[in-house]
């Protein structure tokens, strides 16, 4: 793993180390150190001013490109004008200005590149990780420039390319993993963007459902993702046939503790593809009632009516009963039970319930509301309302309580009595305990 630097990269370290001793040499470090902090205190002043100016309503528009721009690019650019002034002085001197023509081009590249990364990360929009890491891969991209500049790249490269191990017949280098990341990152981006260009082009289709956009679009990320990796490895001249030992070792990551991982990805897809559970169907798994808001690769996101949601693995979906509210159809029939007196007309309280599901807009004319007689139970007749309604993804309670109201006062108006729990004890023959009670004060007088 020794390496030795090349011969022409130690004749210009030495071209460079000479001039350190200069007197022109620390005067271009001036120039360049005073320049350097006049960038950085304009950059502090009018920096906040610009981003005061944006808005994040217009992050799309025009003048929000242009501001951000700016921002991007105003201690290069800075810089540059600093540097371009001390050229002038320090030439008009009789200085050598060796240095502070290396430094233009390297400003000039360092705002060329941060313009472009942003304009790039506007357009293609792969997401929030890039916008974090949007500094250092500008960073990155301007280190390889200005050692290009320089003449220094070809000797880094070897460098790194001299820092190696060998597996096998496989030789791994520095050089290889650097152009691996790279090229993982790059194709990473490059299949988010077309996965969601897909996606785009799914929701504007008007032939196909939700269910399968959402599987179309998790199995064409998956896809592009794996593809792009496959690539990248081919890129940097890695054997693909390598790739049996990481199978080896996903397979027995798969039977030691992989194994809920593995059944929560292939049920999401089996989920999607058969089309049982879509975006914005109304299910209750187990004690649990809401709204499925997503749907992916491991879990499913449902919102229950407190504004809680739940994130609930594929795999139960296939190994547990789920009732789907609106899996064929949305019309859903509401049962509201109702008690009244035997002293009262069973006939007349179904005429008022009848008019008390009016109550609720909710209610569906077709099929029209029915009331039933269930049953003459031990505390009062009992009777029950049954409406439909063809939207439970607003709930079941408020056309409950809705109804249940107007019968409330309904009921009231007319005199109808609605029981509560009461028992009647006959007693026969009477109790002898009692008896000898009760003359017990007469035999002791």
């Amino acid at each position: 793993m020794s390496f030795s630097l090349p011969v022409d990269f130690q004749s210009q370290l030495g071209l460079w180390l000479s001039q350190v001793q200069t007197e022109s040499f620390w005067w271009q470090v001036a120039v360049l150190l005073v320049a350097a902090a006049g960038a950085l205190l304009v950059h502090r002043a009018v920096g906040p001013t610009l981003l005061g100016m944006t808005s994040e309503r217009e992050e799309y528009a025009l003048r929000h490109l242009a501001l951000k721009s700016i921002q991007r690019i105003l201690f290069p650019i800075s810089m540059l004008l600093g540097v371009l002034a001390g050229r002038v002085i320090l030439g008009g001197t009789g200085h050598r200005v060796a240095l502070l023509d290396v430094a233009m081009p390297l400003l000039t590249s360092m705002a060329t590149i941060r313009i472009v990364v942003y304009f790039l990360r506007k357009t293609f929009r792969p997401g929030p990780a890039v916008k974090a890491w949007e500094n250092l891969i500008s960073s990155s991209v301007w280190v390889i420039v200005a050692l290009h500049l320089l003449g220094w790249l070809p000797a880094v490269l070897g460098a790194l390319d001299d820092v190696a191990m060998q597996f096998g017949n496989t030789r791994i280098s520095l050089l290889a993993v650097i152009k691996l990341l790279l090229s993982v990152a790059l194709l990473w981006v490059l299949a988010l963007w077309l996965a969601r260009r897909i996606e785009q082009r799914l929701i504007q289709a008007q032939y196909v459902n939700a269910g399968m956009q959402v599987a179309l679009v998790k199995l064409s990320k998956f896809v592009l993702l794996t593809l792009g990796f496959l690539v990248a490895l081919d890129a940097v001249g890695i054997d693909l046939t390598t790739l049996k030992v990481f199978g080896g070792a996903l397979g027995v990551g798969l039977g030691f503790g992989l194994q809920r991982i593995a059944s929560n990805f292939i049920s999401g897809f089996i989920v999607l593809f058969d089309r049982s559970i879509r975006p914005g169907d109304v299910i209750t798994i187990r004690d649990r009632f809401g709204w499925v808001q997503a749907l992916h690769a491991r879990y499913i996101v449902v919102r229950d009516r407190e504004g809680v949601d739940w994130l609930i693995p594929n795999e139960n979906l296939i190994t547990s009963e789920v009732i789907n509210w609106s899996y064929g159809d949305r019309n859903v029939r509401v049962k509201i039970p109702v008690a009244i007196s035997y002293d009262n007309d069973p006939e007349q309280a179904m005429a008022l319930m009848l008019e008390a599901s009016r109550a609720s807009t909710r209610v569906l004319a077709d099929p029209p509301p029915a009331t039933r007689l269930l049953a003459f139970g031990d505390n009062g007749i009992e009777l029950e309302l049954r409406v439909w309604i063809n939207d439970p993804q607003e709930g079941l309670w408020a056309v409950r309580s809705d109804i249940n109201l107007a019968i409330w006062r309904a009921f009231k108006a007319a005199g109808i009595g609605i029981p509560y729990p009461q028992r009647d004890l006959h007693l026969r023959g009477g109790w002898p305990g009692i008896a000898t009670q009760r003359r017990e004060p007469a035999d002791a007088g």
